[in-house]
């Protein structure tokens, strides 16, 4: 064993990279996720390649297997009031970033064995809400289950958020599914082996308009009603929660102390593991490319692995469901809006709760190393799947929380990256059986709450497909709705 340092900035060492290795981690990719190396000032450049050698040495992997991590903006820490200072046309849609190159080691990495050629289930997607369907079928008996993903695990949306996790809802469907998963994170690293911090420290909802006010006064009394302690609080108030908030333009808040934030990485891998120890094939590095269809059934799930013969498909791909489900004919009216995010240096511990503008959709938080990691919507961000960092975004970011958090402004910008929300038209998911193809199931849709409502979501919809008893959350948020104007709008969201 050794406990010599390969990353001085994170603490990471020879150990913790070897066990990484050991637990099928072989790309930097995923070592980065699992370990967090390269993710301090120095952004790897001082260890990755000590993390390539000794991931070349311990998997005998092939040089065109060992490809370097996305670099990440900025080139060098940045204080906020910099960043804040850059001009922003606010009339003009964000363009081009530093692309996010999430293709690179798809196919380095893909296995050579061909994919089993049978399975009862295929869930297409190997996110928080594949997995954790997985998870929660082989619980109840199924085992005969194949996850498929494009990339590496936490690689899309799982992977790149900011981990908050809230009961504050605009509809009592949403209250009470997140009631139950965190009901379900309170006992995950107990039932799991896993870690994933989760950390109470509440959500503070601000707002500086009196319309978004009353949607926060109506919001905490149907909170109230399901149970959830929702306070609406005055700026002053709310400033005894968070002294540092300037509350300038701020009318009034809405605060729920049982909310929190969790470490969104562990929280994936804690349901991977549960699948693998229990006989689901999790394949990852494997691209679906078409469906076989016939007689109103997807009889084959097609690969760049084999084909899968299979009795039911899953699409849990969350923003990259509409691509999936297209290659079986199927037109969703869901579409892929990129959604940034940041985090700075390390600060000692002040912030309990996520703060969140409703107004501008300006989140933060403080993770369980010190970093604010938080984001912000972008009214003029144009549908599609693009994922690069933005100078735009870094400079609206900045200038948002040093206005709202003065303080903010000597702090330092270490890394930015994005991720994409899975937007309906009505914000809500699109769940159940797809019209003309009953046993192709629909688990997407959640914008950018999937990961937050993936324990409950999973744990109904696996107990909905074991026992075929009725659930309303299956008929109720079927892909049908739009056609038949039936929609379940949900007001809510971040961003």
């Amino acid at each position: 064993m050794s406990k010599a340092l390969v990353c001085t900035c994170e603490d990471v060492t020879v150990d913790d990279v070897e066990g990484a290795i050991a637990k099928g981690y072989h790309d930097i990719e995923s070592i980065k996720r699992y370990t967090g190396f390269g993710t301090g000032v120095c952004q790897g450049k001082a260890c990755l390649c000590a993390v390539a050698d000794l991931l070349a040495k311990k998997a005998a992997l092939p040089d065109r297997a060992l490809l370097p991590f996305t670099p990440r903006p900025p080139l060098t820490p940045t204080e906020m009031s910099v960043l804040a200072t850059l001009p922003v046309d606010e009339a003009r849609a964000p363009v081009g970033g530093v692309p996010a190159a999430l293709g690179l080691a798809f196919h380095a990495l893909r296995p050579e064995a061909p994919v089993k050629p049978r399975a009862k289930i295929v869930i297409v997607g190997g996110g928080i809400m594949g997995l954790a369907l997985a998870h929660n079928l082989a619980l109840r008996g199924e085992r005969d289950i194949v996850v498929v993903d494009k990339s590496y695990l936490a690689a899309g949306a799982s992977g790149r958020n900011g981990g908050g996790v809230r009961m504050q809802w605009g509809t009592g469907a949403n209250i009470e599914l997140a009631k139950r998963s965190m009901e379900l994170m309170r006992g995950f690293a107990r039932e799991m082996g896993i870690n994933i911090w989760l950390r109470q420290g509440g959500y503070l909802f601000l707002a500086k308009t009196e319309k978004v006010a009353d949607r926060l006064a109506r919001g905490a009394e149907l909170h109230n009603r399901h149970g959830v302690p929702t306070q609406i609080l005055t700026p002053d108030a709310a400033r005894d929660i968070v002294p540092e908030l300037s509350m300038e333009g701020v009318v009034a808040c809405a605060y729920n102390r049982e909310d929190g934030v969790i470490f969104p990485w562990p929280f994936l891998w804690g349901y991977a593991t549960s699948c693998e120890r229990r006989g689901v094939a999790v394949e990852t590095f494997t691209q679906v490319t078409g469906f076989e269809v016939s007689d109103g059934r997807v009889r084959k799930v097609k690969t760049d692995r084999g084909d899968i013969a299979c009795d039911t498909v899953v699409l849990a791909a969350g923003a990259w469901s509409p691509q999936v489900a297209a290659l079986a004919g199927l037109k969703l009216p869901s579409e892929p809006h990129r959604h940034e995010i940041l985090c700075t240096e390390p600060l000692k511990p002040f912030l309990q709760p996520l703060v969140s503008v409703l107004d501008s959709g300006l989140y933060f938080s403080q993770s369980m190393r010190g970093e604010i990691v938080g984001g912000m919507g972008d009214p003029r961000e144009p549908a599609g799947m693009q994922l690069g960092s933005t100078l735009r975004f870094a400079a609206r970011f900045s200038r948002a929380l040093t206005e709202l958090m003065p303080i903010a402004g000597r702090v330092k910008v270490m890394r930015q990256w994005a991720g994409p929300y899975d937007v309906t038209p009505d914000n809500s998911p699109i769940l159940g059986r797809t019209p003309g193809l009953p046993n192709l199931l629909m688990m997407s849709g959640f914008v950018g709450h999937g990961f937050m409502m993936a324990p409950a979501v999973a744990e109904r919809m696996a107990e909905w497909m074991a026992t075929g008893k009725s659930d309303e959350l299956f008929e109720r948020f079927t892909l049908d709705r739009f056609a038949e104007g039936r929609l379940e709008p949900e007001d809510m969201i971040i961003g």
